[in-house]
Formats: C-alpha cells, structure tokens, sequence
C-alpha cells in the first residue's frame, strides 16, 4: 500500500473509530463514575484522591511507556495492550463497594497511559501528511463522538429505568453494557493494525531530515505552561459529584451534561485544528499554532466560579466553557508536540509531557476535593491564581516562538 495522503486520511478515520469507540466505553464509565462513588459511600475528599490517582498514574506511566515504545519502535504493542485494559470498565458491573470501584477506575487509567505515547506517535505520523492541526482535530472529532454516546447510554438507560435516584443495580447495568463496545473495538483496532503495520512511512525522510534529535527550550517551555493550566483544569467526575450532592440536576440529566461537553469538545476541535494550521502557514513556522494557546489559562479561571455555584444556568454555561477547554486541550495540545519534537524523540515527548499533565491533574484533583469539603472560597481563589500564574510562561514561550522565526529568515 502506498502510504500518500489518501492513506493518511483513511489511517486517520480508522485510528478515530478506535477512539470513537474506546471513548463510547471510558468516557460513558467517566459521566457517572462520581455519582457511583458517591451511592457506594464515598465523600468528595475520596473522590478527588481517587481521580488525580488515576490520572497520575495514567499520565505518570506514559514517561515509562512513550520511552520504551521509542526504544522498542513497538508502538503497535503498546496500543493493542493499552486498548485491552479498557475491559476493567465492563467489570465496574461486578463491584459493589467503592474501593474495588476505584481500583477498576485507576486500572482503566493505566491502560489509557500505556497505549497513549503510542497511539498519538503513529497518529503524529499520518498527520504530516494533512498538517497537523487538522489531522488530530478529525481524529479528536470521532473521538468525541464516542465521548458523546457513551454518556447518552447511560442516560438511555436511567430514563428507560424510570424517574427518581438511581440505586447501585442501575448502575452496574449501565456499566455491563460496555462488554459489547470493548469486543467491536478490539475488532477495528485488530484489522487496522494489518492494514497499516509500518506507519512510519507517512512521515518523508525529507521532513524528519530537518528535525533535530532533542528535547527543545519551546518544548519544556510548552510542557511548563500546560502543567499550570492543568492544575486549574476542574475534572468533571468532581462536577459531577458537585451535582449529585446539591441535587441539582437528576441523576439521568448529569450524563447528559458530560454529552453536552463533549459535543462542544468535538466541534471546537475542527475550527481550531483548522486556524492552527493556519497559523503555521501564513508565518512560515511550524510552532505558530502555540500563540493560539493564551485562550486557555483564560476560559479555564472562569469555570471553578460558575461551576461550583448551585444555579443551573452558570453550571451550564461553566460545562459550555469546559467543553471549549477540553477540545483545546486534546487538538493544539497534542498536534503541538508533532511540530515541536522529532520523530525518534516523539513517543518520549509524549510521555513527558502526558506525565506533566497527569501530576497537574493529581495536585490539582486532590486540593479540589480537599477544598471542596472546606472552603468552596478558597478553592476558586486558588484555582484563578493557578492560571494567573501562567502568563509570564506563555509570554517566554511566544518569545521563543518569534526569536526562533526571526533565526530561520
């Protein structure tokens, strides 16, 4: 098969019906994990450790996974297996106490962490064929589509069940539903695999010839200052919860709510996936897409204020902006590192930069939910400050961008 962009688009399409699926299962597993901790007897503080423990640890193995997937050119390994631990989200329907939930919880974190460096490395591969932006902005669109239907089943089936709070049963026939997405996943990813065993002929040697073979100052710069957003970032498990414990939405209404940011998450992903590559070309460098990054710090200080409120008018409008967040996060985040590292650092750049924002996510998780059961004041003030804290970064980083624009003329 000759890998041209004809190629690269259906390798893309494939590699997003993964996902799309991947995420039907973790993503639907994520809109009512927060609520289920909560019937199972678990408080906020519980809730916020469980969540930045997994996300710790399923960014913190990427560092250990994106370098072993460079060494070992095994990205195809690291994916197959990563994807196979999504089997831990079914089984959430076998527990009935919340330590035994969160183990599944954090196991299916740990599988995201080892096939991640991975997949993002061959899907990196592809998009220099499409440009970047775009490539992993259609790839985050399928992405989300799964984000939106996993959700959706779950609150098919609470409204199917009736009206009134939901008891640990419904929950678990929620979560069984999934045995049947995660069989059709590893189908797809199975059959991908031998129609693209060696994607690492997208990117021309002409491209990687350019490239040097180290870490960047844009790049710890850029790993630096998306550390500090993440800290700030609110999870939605702890929306969630916040939603469960005042009451103020029903339990079938919180899975919508995760739908509805997903579906922004996936139409925001195209426009700025597009006006990234934009960027790139019309200043003639690779890393102008970054400067795109000042709306982030931005958005994120406005959510812990209107989220944590009990008026469901703010809180929609904070999950509208969170939406807006995440489709940033997952297009410009990750197409960034493909345009800022080179092709024999890229899976150990994925992996220290997934590590960075799984520390942030961990801190910031934790102190939330601590916050949350004390002080809602304090918590808001420090999640602002944590974004103020940002701009002298990405002033440096913008600095970077131009003196090394002003060195190629």
């Amino acid at each position: 098969m000759q890998f041209d962009k004809k190629s690269a688009i259906k390798f893309i399409i494939l590699l997003g019906i993964i996902s799309l699926l991947g995420d039907v299962i973790y993503e639907g597993a994520r809109s009512v994990n927060g609520p289920y901790l909560k019937i199972l007897g678990a408080n906020a503080a519980v809730v916020g450790f469980i969540v930045g423990l997994g996300e710790l640890l399923g960014y913190g193995i990427r560092l250990v996974s994106g370098y072993f997937s460079d060494k070992t050119k095994s990205y195809w390994l690291f994916t197959i297996i990563g994807y196979g631990v999504l089997i831990t989200v079914p089984l959430l329907s076998l527990t009935g106490v919340w330590q035994f939930a969160a183990l599944f919880m954090i196991m299916e974190r740990i599988g995201k962490a080892i096939r991640s460096p991975s997949k993002d490395t061959i899907l990196s591969l592809a998009t220099k064929q499409v440009g970047t932006g775009f490539g992993f902005a259609l790839h985050e669109f399928f992405d989300q589509m799964g984000a939106i239907i996993g959700p959706l089943i779950f609150s098919s089936l609470f409204f199917i069940i009736g009206t009134g709070s939901k008891s640990v049963t419904d929950y678990r026939q929620g979560y069984s539903l999934y045995f049947y997405v995660f069989i059709i996943l590893m189908f797809v990813l199975i059959i991908t695999y031998f129609l693209f065993k060696n994607p690492e002929k997208f990117e021309t040697s002409e491209i990687q010839s350019k490239e040097h073979d180290k870490l960047s100052r844009t790049f710890w710069l850029y790993t630096t200052f998306t550390f500090l957003t993440t800290f700030g970032f609110v999870s939605f498990v702890l929306i969630g919860y916040h939603l469960k414990r005042n009451n103020i939405v029903n339990d079938t209404a919180i899975p919508l709510f995760y739908a509805a940011t997903m579906a922004i998450d996936a139409i925001v992903a195209l426009i700025i996936g597009k006006i990234y590559d934009k960027l790139k070309k019309k200043r003639n460098n690779e890393k102008a897409g970054l400067q795109l990054l000042f709306i982030i710090p931005i958005l994120t200080a406005i959510i812990p204020v209107f989220v944590f409120s009990k008026s469901i008018v703010l809180i929609f409008i904070a999950v509208f902006i969170w939406g807006i967040v995440m489709g940033t996060h997952e297009t410009i985040m990750k197409a960034a590192i493909a345009d800022i590292t080179s092709i024999k650092k890229r899976g150990t750049a994925y992996g220290i930069f997934n590590t960075s924002y799984g520390i942030a996510i961990f801190i910031g998780s934790s102190l939330v939910g601590i916050l949350y059961d004390n002080s809602l004041i304090l918590l808001i003030i420090l999640l602002i400050s944590v974004e103020l804290s940002t701009i002298p970064v990405l002033i440096k980083l913008n600095s970077e961008i131009r003196s090394k624009r002003n060195a190629s003329k």
